[in-house]
């Protein structure tokens, strides 16, 4: 019910069959995510795949790791193992809204569910809908925590769906986060956003940086990536034109 596959940046990724793998939004998070951190953590860690991108890239220096699933939990710390970065990753299992641990982190960041507990059908698997729906905390509930473990002035950084997107800006600000960047992303020319990237700063004042989109691909086939997606893909960073 597991395998494991070589990914980005050399890093070595436990995942289970049949339940979410690691995705172009992960990819796309960790390269949005700009400068470098002391201190992290992730909301809904899943493999853990984002936190280690972002210590294999040395935009954070460590993290913790936080997933609900005790089973994704034990994946995340056993990733962490596998590629030497169990002393910078912390995996604890635990719902985002009870964590009392750590706080004051330079970055929190995030791929939440994104469906609404009456929305869309739900998955058969119980862990693949606990990561699509908002079983274990809706985006009110990811922005707030993320205010309470950030530090003033600390970032959040978040991928989302375009078309809850009025909720996320909504929420961020409602919890003290203003919105500073926001980068939405294309699979090709000629269709809808498929995902929106938003960092947002603790106590920050208002002023929204849209850059210019991101397209995924060339052609409407998938077939050939653009220059943008090859410069991140080769250096797991956004190119300069969008920001830092």
């Amino acid at each position: 019910m597991e395998r494991c596959d070589s990914v980005n940046d050399r890093l070595k990724l436990i995942q289970k069959t049949e339940g979410l793998t690691f995705g172009t939004d992960a990819l796309l998070l960790a390269g949005f995510v700009s400068g470098k951190y002391k201190r992290g953590c992730e909301l809904g860690a899943g493999s853990g795949i984002i936190s280690m991108l972002l210590l294999a890239r040395e935009k954070l220096s460590s993290a913790v790791a936080l997933e609900v699933q005790e089973e994704y939990a034990t994946l995340t710390k056993r990733n962490a193992e596998l590629n030497g970065l169990s002393d910078r990753l912390t995996a604890v299992c635990s719902d985002i809204r009870e964590y009392r641990g750590e706080s004051d982190f330079e970055l929190v960041f995030t791929n939440p569910p994104y469906m609404k507990t009456t929305s869309g059908k739900a998955c058969t698997l119980g862990s693949k809908n606990a990561a699509r729906h908002e079983i274990f905390g809706d985006i009110g509930d990811f922005c707030r925590e993320a205010k309470r473990l950030l530090k003033f002035g600390g970032d959040l950084a978040v991928v989302y769906r375009p078309d809850r997107l009025c909720d996320l800006l909504y929420e961020m600000r409602s919890a003290g986060i203003e919105p500073k960047k926001m980068t939405t992303v294309y699979a090709d020319t000629h269709s809808e956003p498929s995902m929106v990237l938003v960092l947002g700063r603790s106590g920050g004042k208002s002023g929204l940086i849209c850059t210019p989109p991101l397209i995924i691909y060339k052609d409407d086939s998938h077939k050939e990536y653009t220059d943008e997606m090859n410069y991140i893909m080769e250096n797991g960073s956004f190119p300069s034109v969008f920001g830092r």
